[in-house]
């Protein structure tokens, strides 16, 4: 329990009626499970309004409440008002906590792509080097060793304190978090301090949530511009928008790139499916990761790694060693010679990436084959993009369904035919069960062929009309890769 004043520190707010004289249970804003001596927050969101639901909370039990807009309350009510409900929820919610991030070295990862392998890495890697560590990231949240489902990307300020309390209390040193844009651009981190953050790229993707690209950037600007002067902000200067990133930063500006000067400099030196090849300031590296992009979070991990003073000699050594992520560039091969590549790419960039990197160790008498969705209820600008991108990379097409959600499968396919000319559309076949798009393009393949089985990665379901149904890409291309031996 807290004391609702110490919750309320550093919040702006107005008393509207009631005592601030009480003791909170807990923090909330799902009307369905509050309680009597919560503190429930109103909360306006994309779909729903919290203060639509404050009768149902009272009805709990619940007296004590956080508005954005004033109500007509009983007096007995305590209505607390403040401008914008999601940022006093957050700080709220790091007072609740007493500050856990505080209390670790916290990095943030933010950027279109790349974010979980990055902080996939960097967890792994100082794991190995001995450090108790924590992870928070679109796959699983991790505590040491104890694996915590996640639900978001980035999760809502009470599971986050609430995440960063329990590794604080478990001793962690570091913790290495996704950022997302809408947690931004929510306020879900307000009030946290980072020690670091790292941008990694920007491109093409929820622009259905931010609707122009210009607000996407500032967007993802803004967790540079709230670190404090001893943070460091590490950027990817292979990005257009990477030096945007560091612009009003008070924290110790970095930069890393494949293909231009910056603090740590890489150089792809070979690059097939036994692994990659690359040096790192001069310093020759071998990792069993694949592909330019994985070149590029190499650096980013390296460079974090400097920036908290780690040893060189010993970071490389820990890197040549980590494992690709789930769902990241995850391939396999059947008997008769055929590869399957599974990957989360569900952007245009990252498709590009990924099918170039393909390309780059493809056999010449070999052919590509793309199996590729787009997810429903999501940015439809990308959709035909992502079409012409697999067109343009691969020899056979496949268009299927990703997580058609709320939407028309064949609606969002025809979206991505749309982005075909008459000549692009003839290698491009369109089997909307993703289950048969992968059955077709093994029948279709022949010895040397790569698959790319695109969009999903990690993911293990497929969620149609709001049902999630079991659905694993890599465990289903296996399972179809052995029936071709009986």
């Amino acid at each position: 329990m807290r004391n609702l004043k110490d919750i309320l520190h550093q919040i702006d707010f107005q008393l509207i009626s009631g005592s601030l004289d009480q003791e909170i249970n807990a923090l909330q804003f799902d009307s369905r499970i509050v309680q009597k001596n919560d503190l429930f927050f109103a909360i306006v969101g994309v779909a729903n309004d919290g203060h639509l639901f404050i009768d149902k909370v009272i009805a709990a039990g619940c007296k004590t409440i956080m508005v954005q807009r004033k109500l007509d309350l009983p007096l007995e009510i305590t209505q607390i008002l403040v401008k914008d409900t999601n940022e006093a929820l957050a700080l709220a919610a790091c007072n609740f906590y007493d500050h856990p991030a505080d209390q670790l070295k916290l990095i943030g990862i933010t950027g279109t792509n790349g974010k979980t392998t990055t902080t996939t890495l960097l967890f792994d890697l100082f794991t190995q080097l001995g450090y108790k560590t924590g992870l928070l990231s679109t796959v699983v949240n991790r505590i040491g060793d104890i694996e915590i489902p996640a639900t978001h990307t980035t999760p809502n300020p009470i599971a986050l304190n609430s995440l960063l309390a329990q590794m604080v209390s478990a001793g962690c040193d570091y913790c290495f978090m996704e950022v997302s844009s809408h947690a931004l651009h929510q306020n879900r981190v307000a009030g946290i301090r980072f020690s670091g953050a790292v941008f990694t790229n920007i491109t093409h993707d929820h622009l259905d949530y931010h609707h122009t690209f210009s607000e996407y950037i500032k967007v993802k600007k803004s967790l540079f511009d709230h670190l404090p002067s001893n943070a460091f902000a590490l950027s990817n200067l292979d990005d257009k928008n990477g030096n945007v990133m560091l612009q009003n930063t008070k924290a110790k500006k970095a930069s890393f790139a494949l293909k231009t000067m910056a603090d740590f400099k890489g150089k792809v030196l070979q690059n097939d499916f036994s692994g990659l090849m690359m040096s790192i300031n001069g310093t020759e590296l071998y990792t069993r990761l694949i592909g330019e992009f994985n070149a590029s979070n190499l650096l980013a991990v390296y460079g974090v790694t400097q920036l908290l003073d780690l040893d060189s000699n010993e970071v490389l050594q820990v890197l040549s060693n980590l494992n690709a992520v789930d769902g990241r560039f995850q391939f396999m091969n059947s008997d008769t010679g055929i590869t399957a590549v599974v990957d989360y790419a569900h952007t245009p960039d990252a498709l590009e990436n990924v099918l170039s990197t393909i390309k780059s160790i493809q056999n010449q008498k070999s052919k590509i084959i793309t199996i590729v969705g787009c997810g429903g209820d999501r940015d439809k600008s990308k959709r035909p993009e992502m079409a012409k991108i697999a067109v343009a990379f691969s020899q056979q097409v496949i268009l299927t369904s990703d997580n058609p959600r709320t939407e028309n499968p064949n609606d969002i396919l025809d979206e991505m035919r749309g982005g075909l000319s008459a000549t692009e559309s003839l290698i491009a076949l369109t089997i909307p069960d993703r289950k048969q798009a992968i059955q077709t393009a093994i029948v279709l393949a022949q010895a040397g062929d790569i698959l790319l089985i695109a969009g999903k990665g990690h993911e293990k379901y497929q969620e149609i009309n709001g049902v999630k149904y079991d659905f694993d890409d890599f465990e289903i291309t296996s399972e179809l890769f052995k029936q071709m031996r009986k």
